[in-house]
């Protein structure tokens, strides 16, 4: 039985490279409109589409909203790696991979909000471009998610209101 269904996809291999086809711009009788070339269907989008340009150039005005949905990001597509708190303690370098840095360090701090779009975007050192997981405008997001998680790493417990410091206290228990 297993010879059989070998021979029968080895064949239908075969079959396949000689299917007929229609070469660019030649007539075609199959389609309405008699063209071998279709138009691309509504609400396709090309690679480099300058929108996506656009909106990678062009950073968003910091609103609730956007840190909401930058920690929705973060925790979707950062967070194996760097950690819920971005100390690089994620589960995958616990599993042997290289540790990311932690977004405490002083030069990731320095760093503008574009350097953290541009590493999402085209990855650096050992972490790979996630310009396929994470649109344009969710690169934005997760940069000020950053920037807020930069924000308390480096903030005293001292130094917040009573009402926050009785909430740790009371976490830490």
């Amino acid at each position: 039985m297993r010879r059989a269904t070998l021979l029968l996809l080895a064949l239908a291999a075969c079959e396949m490279a000689d299917q007929p086809r229609y070469d660019a711009y030649e007539p075609a009788p199959l389609f309405p409109n008699g063209a071998s070339v279709q138009p691309p269907p509504e609400g396709a989008v090309a690679r480099g589409y300058p929108a996506r340009a656009a909106t990678l150039a062009t950073r968003p005005p910091l609103t609730p909203a956007l840190l909401d949905r930058g920690r929705e990001r973060y925790a979707i597509a950062c967070v194996p790696c760097h950690g819920i708190a971005g100390d690089g303690d994620g589960v995958v370098p616990s599993r042997g991979f290289p540790p990311p840095p932690s977004f405490a360090e002083p030069r990731l701090r320095a760093a503008p909000a574009a350097t953290i779009v541009d590493v999402i975007t085209h990855g650096h050192g050992v972490m790979y471009s996630y310009a396929d997981r994470v649109a344009p405008a969710d690169r934005w997001a997760i940069a000020a998610y950053v920037r807020a998680l930069q924000t308390s790493l480096g903030t005293p417990a001292a130094d917040l209101p009573e009402a926050d410091r009785a909430k740790l206290a009371e976490a830490g228990r």
